[in-house]
């Protein structure tokens, strides 16, 4: 028992270095000079410049790289917000109730995952153009307030997690349709929410090619923001990987705030098992 237990910490002391190695190496070379990054051997320690660089990259007139982080935490959180809460919507309707056309619409939400989001992009552009929100905010999260995949996650536990008689339980004490959401259904899909919720921010605070197409000049977002620092004759890395470790930092963040609401669900619902 003890040698299992020890080759357990182990392979988590292993995964955890290894997840945090990369994040460890960008902060040596936002840290260091150009001259230094390109240096044999390689320098593996913090360097003395991870100020300064952070100053420069926020003080670049040419980037807007302030302004980016709050639009892309603007962008993701507004879609985030809206994708768990549509999609937890629409699963618990797919998953509990029932009305004519249920399954053809299911299957329909699933079609939409089979599309690629590339053949979408000319069209949306064209869209977004006539509706007068090419350039702003807008065009990059309304696109985005639905997920198909979203629909069919929750559709999914929903309809393994929340029994059929704990909502007819609530229905015969006088229950809304609503109240039986808010008050059992939601709380039972926390983890899902979570991981959705997770998912649904990295890939918005990730995305490039749209925002990249869409937006002007004065609202970047941080992927925007990035490829502008590394555009020019001349690349500076330094720069580069400071501006890269700010904008993974807010993931980090999100990324532990979640987990902890994962961990936490998983754990309620086996001690309520």
């Amino acid at each position: 028992m003890r040698s299992r237990n020890s080759l357990l910490y182990v392979g988590l002391v292993a995964t955890v270095l290894l997840s945090a190695a990369p994040l460890y190496f960008m902060l040596v070379m936002a840290s260091r000079t150009n001259d230094e990054i390109v240096s044999l051997p390689p320098p593996l320690s913090l360097g003395a410049e991870l100020f300064p660089n952070l100053d420069r990259v926020f003080d670049n007139p040419d980037v807007l790289f302030g302004q980016a982080l709050v639009n892309s935490l603007l962008v993701a959180s507004v879609a985030t917000v809206c994708v768990v809460v549509t999609s937890s919507l629409a699963g618990f309707a797919f998953a509990k109730l029932k009305f004519k056309g249920r399954n053809a619409l299911l299957l329909f939400v699933i079609g939409t995952m089979m599309v690629p989001v590339q053949l979408g992009l000319i069209p949306l552009y064209m869209l977004m153009t006539k509706l007068g929100l090419n350039g702003g905010l807008e065009s990059v999260t309304l696109p985005f307030v639905v997920a198909g995949f979203g629909v069919f996650m929750m559709r999914q536990f929903a309809q393994q997690a929340i029994p059929d008689e704990m909502i007819e339980a609530a229905r015969m004490d006088g229950a809304s349709t609503f109240r039986i959401f808010f008050s059992i259904v939601f709380p039972a899909l926390r983890p899902a929410a979570a991981v959705l919720g997770l998912l649904t921010f990295m890939e918005r605070w990730n995305d490039f090619l749209w925002p990249y197409l869409t937006l002007d000049s004065d609202h970047p977002t941080v992927q925007v923001a990035l490829s502008r620092l590394s555009s020019g004759y001349y690349a500076d890395q330094s720069l580069i990987m400071a501006g890269t470790f700010i904008g993974t930092l807010p993931l980090v963040v999100v990324f532990i705030v979640f987990g902890r609401q994962i961990i936490g669900g998983i754990m309620e619902g086996g001690l309520k098992a």
